[in-house]
């Protein structure tokens, strides 16, 4: 099928435009010949009523969603109000076959659909799309300011329901080639009446040891006949991460690095596996030593967060006739987390030619240093505090109109915004004189035995400097209008509406400069703040001293924020939509076909601003770009039997480019890895071609198995044009003015090249792949067996060079359920996938190890009213581990880390 494809392209426009015309035009014969039974009345012949709740229940309504859609969808729904199945989005996201997820300090922060990265997907909460923007460790890529969506902003109690769009409809909107996520919040006229519910947990966490709460209430009411109806819920929480761990950030060798040679290889015992010749950057041979890949600054690692999350939802309904109900949607979210990160490091980097190495023994795969000693190293402590607050709000106004029996409309008008700012505070505290440094990789090729030679923990070792005092400020801001008309004839429903947006994103860096360095560190270092750092970690950790946020504080630092002007970039987007759409339903033989047709027309203006440093200074420059979008759609469902569903979708999507790459002003200079960064405006946008094809057969009550086939035909990928050159002469006066550009680690940008990146419209790609899904309750079961029921799915896909990539991931859910107690365990797992196809350092990719994580819940309802709830996440310790892949067939670690189990023990209260 692949190649088929491939040789005809699939002329979507063409093809599904012709098929659009017929479909309608056939559908409006129909018409005039109604069908034995709607949808509904057939739904509601075909499937008994299942009242269940919790778990089961959640599951069974969301297959009931599932099998009624005439497209691809999957549909989450809680177990009851205020009661998610997951403490977290995306750890239920997860459970859904084609979502793979990325987790920042063991939480999941975003999500990966289908293979394509998180970017890919379009997020909405309660009808419109929303912008949502944390803070994250390096290597969690700091602040988002690109158009992936940050799920952890958000508490799960918050929500009662998603639905995981994965074949688009004329109706949709448009920006998710890999699918949409639709968030949305409980509503008072969701259950009438009065409804409470209370709960609080208490969370341990095995490496922190320490207890946290998590507490929240929803209460809702309808009046007046049940034409007016108010809810409010309100939940915080505290989270205490530790993340301990290895790094060496990236692995790399004198000559790959660029201060190579060595200074002197004379002398050095080489054991071990035979390497192979080795040439310097001119071509000429060099000791073998200089090609063997080596640590860059091999380090133990303490990342310690504590954050306070708060979230409040309310929303009013009004009817004041059976034809009209008003609904106001508000939800107000913040998240701070104060992130305190150490690390001790042995500086390779930059520093190769004035190291001499005494003594290597060569890894098996005689490519790699396995053991080493090293003379004329220096180490460095670095010290950060980074202190962060995400302030999200979206507050909609929607609409729902019954004009007459065959007519309505739906309106909404709806605006978000996004406030995310990080101030960061780090500091250097780097060896007086140089030393000799061991490491042997020898019993843990992800740890290291460390002898560094000298007391570590001494102050006066050490010089005190700031290494950046920087502050990142995303500001985003959405604003929606919509209108949508719906005429229902007799089996055949015309759709058509209108929809604009009006998006920005703010960024702003800002500085402190003229910090006083200190010629010592006395006075201004203390003993590691945790005497128990490294217990039950895979390897050894030792403990350092580190610097003294409050008497740098006290002493030497002066808040004065500067801004960056010339890292500093706004982006606005405009887009205006039109849309048309048909559905049917009719009798095809003996069986029913359900059918929806459209194509939407969509016109996106960007106003790209930023700041071009010349010889005169900063100057603002702006750049529009505008282009136009026919994105046609068919999704047909076919009840071939009373079991059996088969759908098929052709349909055409887009992905916009992320906003943060569409920046027109001065490039962005990463001094110690020596790149630098420049936007394009001008980028057009991601346009795929679809192909699914699906089999869903229910063969139980609450018992499906389905397969799923899947086929992308991206027309434009944008890659990235790389080019190793010098910097231009015209930036020199702000390098040497940057405080972020220290010579010391840095590579010289005056006299080595830089690696140039920007980002342009490339060659297409494709990504096809499948989804097997098995679910059932066993109730066919003699009791007390008849409570189990099992949750599965697997997915694997095939693609080119697409980071985020799991070529293979699969969930397990096995669930116990009576009227009185129950309990889960639930598996998720994805194979290892690329990062970065461009790598740094001389390696040709950074990648990520595929993690298997387990959680358990379990409940006990105590009475009516009261149940106590147990839950653990990540049962088994999963630890994160990143690594590099070197000329591009090694496993070199990079980052190796865990946060360990966290268990929450709680209860709820309904009334």
């Amino acid at each position: 099928m692949k190649n088929s494809m491939k040789n005809n392209k699939f002329k979507f426009n063409s093809i599904l435009s012709s098929m659009i015309v017929a479909g309608s035009l056939s559908m409006v014969a129909q018409a005039a010949e109604p069908a034995e039974a709607s949808v509904d009345q057939t739904a509601e012949e075909q499937v008994e009523t299942i009242i269940v709740s919790g778990f089961r229940g959640s599951l069974s309504r969301a297959m009931f969603e599932k099998r009624n859609a005439v497209n691809s969808k999957e549909t989450i729904m809680s177990e009851d109000l205020g009661k998610f199945p997951d403490l977290n989005l995306t750890e239920s996201l997860q459970r859904v076959p084609g979502v793979a997820i990325s987790r920042e300090g063991g939480e999941g922060r975003q999500v990966t659909l289908r293979g394509l990265s998180p970017s890919f997907t379009r997020t909405t909460l309660n009808g419109m799309e929303v912008p949502s923007s944390t803070d994250g460790t390096d290597s969690g890529g700091g602040v988002s300011s690109g158009r992936a969506f940050d799920f952890n902003v958000f508490a799960s109690e918050l929500f009662n329901r998603i639905d995981i769009q994965k074949s688009p409809t004329a109706a949709m909107e448009e920006g998710g080639i890999a699918g949409t996520v639709d968030l949305y919040s409980a509503k008072p006229f969701d259950d009438k009446g009065f409804h409470f519910v209370g709960f609080g947990q208490a969370g341990y966490n095995d490496v922190t040891e320490e207890v946290d709460p998590r507490l929240g209430f929803m209460v809702s009411n309808t009046f007046a006949d049940d034409t007016l109806g108010a809810l409010l819920s309100v939940v915080t929480s505290e989270r205490t991460v530790r993340q301990e761990g290895y790094g060496t950030v990236r692995w790399t060798n004198p000559i790959a690095d660029g201060s190579g040679p060595y200074a002197d290889t004379t002398n050095i015992e080489m054991t071990g596996a035979t390497p192979g010749a080795c040439a310097d950057k001119d071509g000429a041979s060099v000791h073998p030593a200089n090609c063997l890949w080596t640590p860059r600054l091999p380090r133990p690692d303490f990342f310690g967060n504590s954050q306070d999350r708060l979230g409040i939802t309310g929303s009013l309904q009004w009817a004041p006739n059976d034809d009209l109900v008003l609904t106001f949607d508000a939800l107000v979210s913040t998240l701070d987390n104060e992130r305190t990160m150490y690390n001790f490091f042995e500086q390779f980097r930059s520093n190769f030619g004035n190291i001499t190495p005494t003594a290597i023994e060569v890894a098996e795969n005689g490519q790699q240093v396995q053991s080493a000693t090293f003379e004329n190293v220096f180490s460095r402590i670095e010290s950060r505090e980074q202190v962060s607050k995400t302030e999200f709000e979206q507050f909609v106004l929607s609409a729902d109109y019954l004009i007459n029996d065959q007519l309505t409309l739906n309106a909404m008008i709806g605006t978000a915004s996004s406030d995310a700012r990080s101030e960061q505070y780090r500091y250097n505290m780097t060896s007086l004189t140089s030393h000799t440094v061991s490491l042997d990789f020898g019993d843990n090729a992800n740890v290291p035995v460390v002898d560094h030679g000298y007391n570590v923990n001494d102050a006066s070792n050490y010089n005190l400097s700031d290494g950046r005092l920087r502050a990142t400020d995303v500001i985003r801001e959405n604003t929606t209008a919509k209108l949508d008309l719906e005429y229902e004839a007799e089996n055949v429903t015309i759709k058509t509406g209108f929809a604009y947006n009006d998006r920005s994103v703010d960024f702003q860096e800002e500085e402190i400069q003229g910090f006083p360095d200190q010629a010592s560190a006395v006075g201004y270092a203390e003993a590691f703040p945790f005497d128990d750092f490294g217990n039950g970690f895979d390897g050894q950790l030792n403990s350092f001293i580190v610097a003294d946020f409050d008497a740098i504080e006290s002493d030497l630092l002066v808040k004065d924020w500067v801004l960056r002007g010339a890292q500093s970039w706004k982006v606005e987007e405009e887009t205006t939509a039109l849309y048309l759409e048909l559905n049917s339903d009719y009798e095809l033989f003996d069986m029913t076909l359900r059918s929806n047709f459209g194509v939407r027309y969509v016109e996106t203006t960007t106003n790209s601003s930023g700041y071009l440093t010349t010889e005169t200074g900063n100057e603002l420059v702006s750049k529009e770009n505008t282009y136009k979008n026919f994105l046609p759609a068919m999704n047909l469902a076919l009840d071939a039997t009373d079991d059996l569903v088969v759908r098929l979708g052709l349909t055409q999507s887009m992905t916009r480019p992320s906003l943060n790459s569409l920046n027109p002003g001065a490039p962005s200079f990463d001094y110690i890895n020596g790149t630098v960064s420049v936007g394009n405006p001008d980028l057009k946008p991601f346009v795929s071609n679809n192909f699914d094809l699906g089999f869903e057969w229910y063969f139980e009550e609450e018992a499906v198995i389905s397969a799923t086939y899947f086929y992308k035909d991206i027309e434009t990928f944008i890659t990235r044009d790389n080019e190793s050159k010098f910097v231009a002469d015209i930036y020199y006066p702000f390098i040497n003015a940057d405080a972020q550009y220290e010579p010391s680690i840095s590579k010289n940008p005056f006299t080595q090249e830089y690696d140039h990146s920007t980002p342009v419209n490339g060659e297409g790609t494709e990504i096809e792949g499948f989804e097997l899904v098995y679910q059932q309750a066993f109730t066919f079961l003699p009791e007390p067996f008849n409570g189990l029921g099992v949750v599965t799915n697997f997915t694997h896909v095939s693609a080119g060079e697409i980071t985020g990539l799991s070529e293979n991931s699969y969930n397990f859910t096995l669930y116990y359920e009576t009227d009185t107690y129950g309990a889960r365990v639930s598996m998720n797992s994805r194979d290892d996938y690329i990062t970065d196809y461009s790598g740094s350092n001389g390696n040709a990719e950074h990648a990520t190890t595929g993690p298997s994580h387990v959680d358990f819940s379990a409940f006990y309802h105590f009475n009516d009213n009261l149940t106590f709830t147990l839950e653990v996440v990540n049962l088994t310790d999963e630890y994160e581990r990143l690594y590099t892949t070197g000329n591009g067939d090694l496993n070199l670690m990079r980052e190796y880390n865990h946060t360990g189990r966290q268990a929450f023990l709680g209860f709820r209260y309904t009334m």
